[in-house]
Protein backbone atom coordinates (compact mmCIF):
# COMPACT_ATOMS: atom_id res chain seq x y z
CA UNK A 1 0.00 0.00 0.00
CA UNK A 2 2.80 2.38 0.92
CA UNK A 3 4.57 1.66 -2.38
CA UNK A 4 1.37 2.33 -4.27
CA UNK A 5 0.90 5.68 -2.49
CA UNK A 6 4.49 6.67 -3.22
CA UNK A 7 4.06 5.79 -6.89
CA UNK A 8 0.85 7.81 -7.07
CA UNK A 9 2.52 10.80 -5.42
CA UNK A 10 5.45 10.55 -7.82
CA UNK A 11 3.14 10.51 -10.83
CA UNK A 12 1.16 13.48 -9.58
CA UNK A 13 4.35 15.45 -8.92
CA UNK A 14 5.66 14.60 -12.39
CA UNK A 15 2.32 15.59 -13.92
CA UNK A 16 2.37 18.90 -12.03
CA UNK A 17 5.88 19.65 -13.32
CA UNK A 18 4.92 18.73 -16.87
CA UNK A 19 1.86 20.97 -16.70
CA UNK A 20 4.00 23.84 -15.40
CA UNK A 21 6.42 23.48 -18.31
CA UNK A 22 3.59 23.42 -20.84
CA UNK A 23 1.97 26.46 -19.23
CA UNK A 24 5.15 28.52 -19.32
CA UNK A 25 5.84 27.72 -22.96
CA UNK A 26 2.25 28.36 -23.96
CA UNK A 27 1.95 31.64 -22.06
CA UNK A 28 5.21 33.12 -23.35
CA UNK A 29 4.84 32.76 -27.10
CA UNK A 30 5.95 29.27 -28.09
CA UNK A 31 3.95 27.72 -30.91
CA UNK A 32 1.23 25.32 -29.78
CA UNK A 33 2.75 22.34 -31.58
CA UNK A 34 6.16 22.85 -30.02
CA UNK A 35 4.55 23.34 -26.60
CA UNK A 36 2.71 20.03 -26.88
CA UNK A 37 5.78 18.21 -28.19
CA UNK A 38 8.03 19.57 -25.44
CA UNK A 39 5.56 18.71 -22.67
CA UNK A 40 5.04 15.17 -23.98
CA UNK A 41 8.80 14.73 -24.20
CA UNK A 42 9.21 15.84 -20.60
CA UNK A 43 6.45 13.47 -19.54
CA UNK A 44 8.26 10.55 -21.18
CA UNK A 45 11.42 11.52 -19.28
CA UNK A 46 9.37 11.14 -16.09
CA UNK A 47 8.13 7.75 -17.27
CA UNK A 48 4.65 9.02 -18.16
CA UNK A 49 2.68 9.03 -21.37
CA UNK A 50 0.79 12.30 -21.26
CA UNK A 51 -1.67 14.11 -23.48
CA UNK A 52 -1.51 17.89 -23.64
CA UNK A 53 -4.71 19.70 -24.57
CA UNK A 54 -4.22 23.46 -24.94
CA UNK A 55 -7.19 25.81 -24.97
CA UNK A 56 -7.51 29.55 -24.70
CA UNK A 57 -7.47 30.16 -20.96
CA UNK A 58 -6.22 26.76 -19.77
CA UNK A 59 -4.06 23.75 -20.49
CA UNK A 60 -5.09 20.22 -19.57
CA UNK A 61 -2.37 17.61 -19.10
CA UNK A 62 -3.54 14.07 -18.47
CA UNK A 63 -1.86 10.70 -18.07
CA UNK A 64 -3.12 8.36 -20.74
CA UNK A 65 -5.03 5.37 -19.47
CA UNK A 66 -5.71 6.93 -16.07
CA UNK A 67 -8.18 9.49 -14.66
CA UNK A 68 -5.25 11.57 -13.36
CA UNK A 69 -5.06 15.03 -14.96
CA UNK A 70 -3.93 18.54 -14.23
CA UNK A 71 -5.79 21.66 -15.42
CA UNK A 72 -3.81 24.91 -15.27
CA UNK A 73 -5.02 28.40 -16.15
CA UNK A 74 -2.97 29.76 -19.06
CA UNK A 75 -3.50 32.45 -21.66
CA UNK A 76 -1.00 32.96 -24.53
CA UNK A 77 -0.87 36.74 -24.05
CA UNK A 78 2.85 37.41 -23.91
CA UNK A 79 6.03 36.79 -25.86
CA UNK A 80 9.17 36.22 -23.78
CA UNK A 81 11.73 34.18 -25.63
CA UNK A 82 14.21 34.33 -22.77
CA UNK A 83 11.77 32.39 -20.60
CA UNK A 84 10.89 30.03 -23.46
CA UNK A 85 14.56 29.27 -23.95
CA UNK A 86 15.09 28.73 -20.21
CA UNK A 87 12.13 26.34 -19.97
CA UNK A 88 13.29 24.47 -23.07
CA UNK A 89 16.77 24.17 -21.55
CA UNK A 90 15.31 22.65 -18.37
CA UNK A 91 13.34 20.13 -20.44
CA UNK A 92 16.47 19.22 -22.42
CA UNK A 93 18.48 18.76 -19.24
CA UNK A 94 15.86 16.47 -17.71
CA UNK A 95 15.59 14.42 -20.90
CA UNK A 96 19.38 14.18 -21.23
CA UNK A 97 19.76 13.11 -17.61
CA UNK A 98 21.87 16.11 -16.57
CA UNK A 99 19.15 17.50 -14.27
CA UNK A 100 17.50 15.28 -11.65
CA UNK A 101 13.72 15.03 -12.15
CA UNK A 102 13.16 16.14 -8.56
CA UNK A 103 14.90 19.45 -9.32
CA UNK A 104 12.93 20.17 -12.49
CA UNK A 105 10.01 21.92 -10.81
CA UNK A 106 12.20 24.42 -8.94
CA UNK A 107 14.23 25.02 -12.11
CA UNK A 108 11.05 25.81 -14.03
CA UNK A 109 9.94 28.21 -11.30
CA UNK A 110 13.29 29.98 -11.59
CA UNK A 111 12.86 30.18 -15.38
CA UNK A 112 9.43 31.74 -14.96
CA UNK A 113 10.92 34.52 -12.84
CA UNK A 114 13.55 35.65 -15.34
CA UNK A 115 13.27 39.42 -15.73
CA UNK A 116 12.37 40.94 -19.10
CA UNK A 117 14.69 43.31 -20.94
CA UNK A 118 15.60 46.32 -18.83
CA UNK A 119 13.55 49.48 -19.30
CA UNK A 120 16.55 51.33 -20.76
CA UNK A 121 17.27 48.60 -23.29
CA UNK A 122 13.61 48.17 -24.13
CA UNK A 123 13.07 51.91 -24.68
CA UNK A 124 16.21 52.31 -26.78
CA UNK A 125 15.41 49.39 -29.06
CA UNK A 126 11.76 50.39 -29.43
CA UNK A 127 12.98 53.75 -30.71
CA UNK A 128 15.50 52.07 -33.03
CA UNK A 129 12.91 49.61 -34.29
CA UNK A 130 10.33 52.27 -35.09
CA UNK A 131 12.89 54.44 -36.86
CA UNK A 132 14.15 51.41 -38.80
CA UNK A 133 10.63 50.66 -39.99
CA UNK A 134 10.37 54.29 -41.03
CA UNK A 135 13.48 53.85 -43.17
CA UNK A 136 12.08 50.66 -44.70
CA UNK A 137 8.94 52.55 -45.73
CA UNK A 138 10.82 55.52 -47.17
CA UNK A 139 11.11 58.06 -44.33
CA UNK A 140 14.73 59.15 -44.83
CA UNK A 141 14.42 62.70 -43.51
CA UNK A 142 16.27 63.20 -40.20
CA UNK A 143 13.45 65.20 -38.58
CA UNK A 144 10.89 62.51 -39.40
CA UNK A 145 13.09 59.74 -38.04
CA UNK A 146 13.77 61.67 -34.84
CA UNK A 147 10.04 62.24 -34.33
CA UNK A 148 9.32 58.57 -34.96
CA UNK A 149 12.02 57.47 -32.50
CA UNK A 150 10.93 59.97 -29.84
CA UNK A 151 7.28 59.00 -30.14
CA UNK A 152 8.11 55.30 -29.88
CA UNK A 153 10.45 55.87 -26.90
CA UNK A 154 7.79 57.81 -24.98
CA UNK A 155 5.28 55.08 -25.76
CA UNK A 156 7.73 52.43 -24.51
CA UNK A 157 8.25 54.25 -21.22
CA UNK A 158 4.50 54.60 -20.76
CA UNK A 159 3.99 50.90 -21.49
CA UNK A 160 6.55 49.90 -18.87
CA UNK A 161 5.00 52.33 -16.38
CA UNK A 162 1.52 50.94 -17.02
CA UNK A 163 2.74 47.36 -16.58
CA UNK A 164 3.39 48.16 -12.93
CA UNK A 165 -0.25 49.15 -12.40
CA UNK A 166 -2.25 46.75 -14.54
CA UNK A 167 -1.78 43.27 -15.96
CA UNK A 168 -4.31 44.00 -18.71
CA UNK A 169 -2.38 43.56 -21.99
CA UNK A 170 -4.77 45.79 -23.95
CA UNK A 171 -4.16 49.08 -22.14
CA UNK A 172 -0.50 49.39 -23.11
CA UNK A 173 -0.87 49.36 -26.93
CA UNK A 174 -3.88 51.67 -26.72
CA UNK A 175 -1.96 54.31 -24.75
CA UNK A 176 1.22 53.97 -26.83
CA UNK A 177 -0.81 54.42 -30.03
CA UNK A 178 -2.53 57.45 -28.49
CA UNK A 179 0.88 59.03 -27.90
CA UNK A 180 1.91 58.26 -31.49
CA UNK A 181 -1.23 59.96 -32.76
CA UNK A 182 -0.67 63.04 -30.62
CA UNK A 183 2.98 63.39 -31.69
CA UNK A 184 2.15 62.96 -35.40
CA UNK A 185 -0.79 65.37 -35.20
CA UNK A 186 1.38 67.96 -33.44
CA UNK A 187 4.05 67.54 -36.11
CA UNK A 188 1.39 68.16 -38.75
CA UNK A 189 0.08 71.25 -36.95
CA UNK A 190 3.53 72.82 -36.68
CA UNK A 191 4.68 71.71 -40.13
CA UNK A 192 7.67 69.76 -38.79
CA UNK A 193 7.60 67.09 -41.46
CA UNK A 194 5.86 65.99 -44.63
CA UNK A 195 5.88 62.29 -43.65
CA UNK A 196 3.07 62.63 -41.12
CA UNK A 197 1.53 59.24 -41.89
CA UNK A 198 4.82 57.45 -41.27
CA UNK A 199 5.39 59.41 -38.06
CA UNK A 200 2.00 58.09 -36.95
CA UNK A 201 2.27 54.55 -38.33
CA UNK A 202 5.84 53.51 -37.48
CA UNK A 203 5.60 53.76 -33.66
CA UNK A 204 2.36 51.78 -33.96
CA UNK A 205 3.89 49.10 -36.17
CA UNK A 206 6.14 47.98 -33.31
CA UNK A 207 2.92 47.35 -31.37
CA UNK A 208 1.37 45.02 -33.95
CA UNK A 209 1.11 41.52 -32.38
CA UNK A 210 2.95 39.71 -35.15
CA UNK A 211 3.73 36.52 -33.18
CA UNK A 212 0.09 36.19 -32.08
CA UNK A 213 -1.13 36.58 -35.67
CA UNK A 214 1.36 34.02 -36.93
CA UNK A 215 0.76 31.60 -34.03
CA UNK A 216 -2.98 31.83 -34.64
CA UNK A 217 -2.58 31.20 -38.34
CA UNK A 218 -0.28 28.24 -37.62
CA UNK A 219 -2.90 26.79 -35.25
CA UNK A 220 -5.52 27.07 -38.00
CA UNK A 221 -3.16 25.37 -40.44
CA UNK A 222 -2.77 22.51 -37.96
CA UNK A 223 -6.59 22.35 -37.54
CA UNK A 224 -6.54 23.65 -33.96
CA UNK A 225 -9.51 25.74 -34.99
CA UNK A 226 -10.82 27.04 -31.66
CA UNK A 227 -7.40 28.06 -30.38
CA UNK A 228 -6.39 29.56 -33.72
CA UNK A 229 -9.54 31.67 -33.90
CA UNK A 230 -9.04 32.80 -30.28
CA UNK A 231 -5.45 33.85 -30.96
CA UNK A 232 -6.43 35.76 -34.08
CA UNK A 233 -9.33 37.41 -32.25
CA UNK A 234 -6.96 38.55 -29.51
CA UNK A 235 -4.55 39.93 -32.11
CA UNK A 236 -7.41 41.62 -33.94
CA UNK A 237 -8.57 43.34 -30.74
CA UNK A 238 -5.05 44.70 -30.20
CA UNK A 239 -4.89 45.98 -33.79
CA UNK A 240 -8.29 47.66 -33.40
CA UNK A 241 -7.17 49.31 -30.15
CA UNK A 242 -3.96 50.51 -31.80
CA UNK A 243 -5.97 52.06 -34.62
CA UNK A 244 -8.40 53.59 -32.12
CA UNK A 245 -5.60 55.06 -30.01
CA UNK A 246 -3.93 56.51 -33.09
CA UNK A 247 -7.15 58.13 -34.31
CA UNK A 248 -8.00 59.41 -30.81
CA UNK A 249 -4.57 61.05 -30.67
CA UNK A 250 -5.23 62.92 -33.90
CA UNK A 251 -8.70 63.90 -32.72
CA UNK A 252 -7.32 65.24 -29.43
CA UNK A 253 -5.10 67.68 -31.33
CA UNK A 254 -7.81 68.52 -33.82
CA UNK A 255 -6.07 67.02 -36.86
CA UNK A 256 -6.95 64.33 -39.36
CA UNK A 257 -4.96 61.27 -40.33
CA UNK A 258 -4.80 60.87 -44.08
CA UNK A 259 -3.91 57.67 -45.91
CA UNK A 260 -0.28 57.39 -46.95
CA UNK A 261 0.78 56.89 -50.52
CA UNK A 262 3.38 54.37 -51.56
CA UNK A 263 6.95 55.60 -51.31
CA UNK A 264 9.74 54.72 -53.75
CA UNK A 265 11.86 51.76 -52.60
CA UNK A 266 14.96 52.55 -50.59
CA UNK A 267 18.40 51.40 -51.81
CA UNK A 268 19.32 47.79 -51.10
CA UNK A 269 22.06 48.60 -48.57
CA UNK A 270 19.77 50.92 -46.62
CA UNK A 271 16.96 48.34 -46.67
CA UNK A 272 19.20 45.53 -45.39
CA UNK A 273 20.80 47.59 -42.63
CA UNK A 274 17.44 48.93 -41.47
CA UNK A 275 16.05 45.40 -41.50
CA UNK A 276 18.90 44.21 -39.29
CA UNK A 277 18.19 47.00 -36.79
CA UNK A 278 14.49 46.13 -36.84
CA UNK A 279 15.20 42.44 -36.19
CA UNK A 280 17.46 43.35 -33.26
CA UNK A 281 14.71 45.56 -31.89
CA UNK A 282 12.01 42.92 -32.15
CA UNK A 283 14.35 40.41 -30.54
CA UNK A 284 14.60 42.82 -27.61
CA UNK A 285 10.80 43.18 -27.47
CA UNK A 286 10.65 39.41 -27.08
CA UNK A 287 13.34 39.43 -24.33
CA UNK A 288 15.70 37.38 -26.47
CA UNK A 289 19.15 36.87 -24.85
CA UNK A 290 21.97 38.90 -26.39
CA UNK A 291 23.87 35.80 -27.53
CA UNK A 292 20.98 34.73 -29.76
CA UNK A 293 20.48 38.05 -31.55
CA UNK A 294 23.27 37.78 -34.21
CA UNK A 295 21.72 34.74 -35.88
CA UNK A 296 18.20 36.13 -36.47
CA UNK A 297 19.73 39.48 -37.46
CA UNK A 298 21.81 37.80 -40.17
CA UNK A 299 18.87 35.68 -41.36
CA UNK A 300 16.55 38.67 -41.32
CA UNK A 301 18.95 40.80 -43.35
CA UNK A 302 19.34 38.02 -45.91
CA UNK A 303 15.58 37.58 -46.10
CA UNK A 304 15.03 41.31 -46.63
CA UNK A 305 17.67 41.34 -49.37
CA UNK A 306 15.85 38.53 -51.17
CA UNK A 307 12.52 40.29 -50.69
CA UNK A 308 13.98 43.57 -52.00
CA UNK A 309 15.35 41.84 -55.10
CA UNK A 310 12.01 40.17 -55.85
CA UNK A 311 9.90 43.29 -55.32
CA UNK A 312 12.19 45.99 -56.74
CA UNK A 313 14.22 44.16 -59.38
CA UNK A 314 11.90 41.35 -60.47
CA UNK A 315 8.72 43.41 -60.01
CA UNK A 316 6.94 40.78 -57.92
CA UNK A 317 4.17 41.66 -55.44
CA UNK A 318 4.75 42.29 -51.73
CA UNK A 319 2.97 39.01 -50.94
CA UNK A 320 5.27 37.01 -53.21
CA UNK A 321 8.32 38.69 -51.75
CA UNK A 322 7.17 37.90 -48.20
CA UNK A 323 6.40 34.27 -49.13
CA UNK A 324 9.84 33.59 -50.60
CA UNK A 325 11.64 35.46 -47.83
CA UNK A 326 9.77 33.58 -45.10
CA UNK A 327 10.34 30.23 -46.79
CA UNK A 328 14.04 31.04 -46.79
CA UNK A 329 13.90 31.92 -43.10
CA UNK A 330 11.92 28.80 -42.23
CA UNK A 331 14.35 26.59 -44.17
CA UNK A 332 17.42 28.07 -42.46
CA UNK A 333 16.03 28.38 -38.95
CA UNK A 334 14.30 24.99 -38.62
CA UNK A 335 17.38 22.70 -38.56
CA UNK A 336 19.40 25.22 -36.53
CA UNK A 337 16.67 25.52 -33.91
CA UNK A 338 16.43 21.74 -33.58
CA UNK A 339 20.18 21.22 -33.60
CA UNK A 340 20.83 23.79 -30.87
CA UNK A 341 17.59 23.03 -28.97
CA UNK A 342 16.43 26.62 -29.40
CA UNK A 343 12.80 27.74 -29.67
CA UNK A 344 11.74 27.97 -33.30
CA UNK A 345 9.49 30.96 -32.61
CA UNK A 346 12.31 32.96 -31.04
CA UNK A 347 14.43 32.73 -34.17
CA UNK A 348 11.90 32.66 -37.00
CA UNK A 349 9.45 35.26 -35.73
CA UNK A 350 12.09 37.81 -34.80
CA UNK A 351 13.70 37.46 -38.24
CA UNK A 352 10.51 38.16 -40.21
CA UNK A 353 8.16 40.00 -37.88
CA UNK A 354 9.38 43.33 -39.28
CA UNK A 355 7.64 42.23 -42.51
CA UNK A 356 4.26 42.17 -40.78
CA UNK A 357 1.96 44.46 -42.80
CA UNK A 358 1.22 46.96 -40.05
CA UNK A 359 1.58 49.85 -42.51
CA UNK A 360 -1.18 48.45 -44.72
CA UNK A 361 -3.44 47.69 -41.74
CA UNK A 362 -3.21 51.24 -40.44
CA UNK A 363 -3.56 52.70 -43.92
CA UNK A 364 -6.80 50.74 -44.35
CA UNK A 365 -8.04 51.95 -40.95
CA UNK A 366 -7.26 55.58 -41.81
CA UNK A 367 -9.03 55.14 -45.12
CA UNK A 368 -12.13 53.74 -43.43
CA UNK A 369 -12.32 56.73 -41.10
CA UNK A 370 -11.93 59.08 -44.04
CA UNK A 371 -14.64 57.17 -45.89
CA UNK A 372 -17.07 57.59 -42.98
CA UNK A 373 -16.32 61.30 -42.77
CA UNK A 374 -16.87 61.92 -46.49
CA UNK A 375 -19.93 59.74 -46.77
CA UNK A 376 -21.68 58.83 -50.03
CA UNK A 377 -19.65 61.34 -52.01
CA UNK A 378 -16.38 59.52 -51.32
CA UNK A 379 -14.29 59.06 -54.48
CA UNK A 380 -13.84 55.62 -55.96
CA UNK A 381 -10.07 55.96 -55.57
CA UNK A 382 -10.50 56.00 -51.78
CA UNK A 383 -12.48 52.75 -51.86
CA UNK A 384 -9.84 51.21 -54.10
CA UNK A 385 -7.05 52.30 -51.76
CA UNK A 386 -8.83 50.83 -48.73
CA UNK A 387 -9.44 47.53 -50.50
CA UNK A 388 -5.88 47.38 -51.80
CA UNK A 389 -4.37 47.99 -48.34
CA UNK A 390 -6.66 45.46 -46.64
CA UNK A 391 -6.13 42.74 -49.24
CA UNK A 392 -2.38 43.35 -49.31
CA UNK A 393 -2.20 43.01 -45.51
CA UNK A 394 -4.19 39.76 -45.62
CA UNK A 395 -2.09 38.28 -48.43
CA UNK A 396 1.18 39.18 -46.73
CA UNK A 397 0.07 37.57 -43.46
CA UNK A 398 -1.01 34.43 -45.30
CA UNK A 399 2.23 34.35 -47.30
CA UNK A 400 4.34 34.75 -44.18
CA UNK A 401 2.45 32.00 -42.40
CA UNK A 402 2.78 29.52 -45.26
CA UNK A 403 6.40 30.46 -45.80
CA UNK A 404 7.31 29.84 -42.17
CA UNK A 405 5.37 26.70 -41.38
CA UNK A 406 5.82 24.81 -44.66
CA UNK A 407 9.59 24.19 -44.23
CA UNK A 408 8.98 23.37 -40.57
CA UNK A 409 6.26 20.81 -41.33
CA UNK A 410 8.22 19.25 -44.20
CA UNK A 411 11.33 18.98 -42.02
CA UNK A 412 9.36 17.29 -39.24
CA UNK A 413 7.73 14.89 -41.69
CA UNK A 414 10.90 13.81 -43.49
CA UNK A 415 12.91 13.73 -40.25
CA UNK A 416 10.33 11.43 -38.68
CA UNK A 417 10.25 9.22 -41.76
CA UNK A 418 14.05 9.01 -41.81
CA UNK A 419 14.23 8.03 -38.13
CA UNK A 420 11.65 5.30 -38.64
CA UNK A 421 13.65 3.86 -41.54
CA UNK A 422 16.77 3.46 -39.38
Amino acid sequence: METSNQDSSRREAALKTTALAATLLFAHGQTTERTVTAAERLGRAFGLTVRVLPYWGEITVEIEGTPISQIVAAKPLGVDMGRVLAVTTVIDQVCDGTLPPDAAHSALIAASRLPPASTARFTLFVAIGAASLGVLFGALEATSLLLIAASAAIGALVRRWLSGFSANPLIQPLCAALIAGIVAAAASRFGLSTAISLIAFCPCMVLVPGPHILNGAIDLARTRMALGVARLAYAAVIVVLICAGLLFGFAAVGAKLATAGSAPPVPLAVDVIAAGCAVASFGTFFSMPWRLLPFPIAVGMLAHAVRWALVVVAGESAGTGALVACMLVGTIVTPVADRLHLPFAALAFSAVVSMMPGFFLFNAAAGLVELVEIGPSAPATLLTAIAASGVTAFLIIMAMTVGLILPRMLFERFSSAYQKSL
